[in-house]
């Protein structure tokens, strides 16, 4: 069984026609319901997640000269392009899918706090930015690994091992989770 991730970066999705989004809730588990694309049955993919990091910010100057900054992070999982084979899966399929999203929920709460430590500065634009495409990269590489790791699901105990690291993350980074 092999499956795909779709990671879709916000510099995609701002380009793109409004789509369905649904923001990470640690109160809100994924439910098959939620995968409303259509499946693709060229593949032996059984489900696919997509999910990703939108980003906007601001910038407040005065005579040139940058004194704050607010920014907006949030976590999203896109029903309209996640799909599954619903007589091929099952809830240990889900629980795999589910952690897609919750490692695009750990890169939020990272970007996060990266931002936190942010001081402001004339090329403040460049350095969020920057910071904005190196945190998708990191997340794009953390899914494949899992995926590769876990071997897509099969792999039970890589799979668990994966879900009680994404746990332990996540509770500390805590402070810099999503807001409902």
């Amino acid at each position: 069984m092999f499956k795909y991730v779709l990671i879709f970066i916000s510099f995609f999705l701002l380009h793109s026609d409004v789509m369905e989004e649904m923001s990470w809730s640690e109160n809100y588990k994924l439910s098959w319901d939620d995968f409303k694309g259509q499946p693709n049955q060229d593949t032996d993919a059984v489900a696919v997640t997509a999910s990703g990091i939108t980003f906007s910010y601001s910038i407040n100057k005065r005579d040139d000269k940058v004194y704050g900054f607010k920014t907006l992070v949030k976590a999203f999982f896109y029903p309209e392009h996640s799909w599954c084979k619903s007589d091929q899966v099952d809830t240990h399929v889900l629980g795999h899918e589910q952690l897609h999203f919750d490692i695009t929920e750990l890169h939020a709460r990272l970007f996060r706090q990266r931002i936190a430590a942010l001081k402001p500065h004339e090329g403040l634009a460049k350095t969020l930015q920057d910071m904005h495409s190196a945190i998708d990269s990191q997340l794009a590489e953390m899914q494949n690994t899992y995926d590769v790791q876990s071997e897509y699901s099969i792999n039970v105990d890589g799979q668990k091992k994966w879900k009680d690291s994404i746990a332990v993350r996540l509770k500390a980074l805590n402070k810099f989770k999503s807001k409902g």
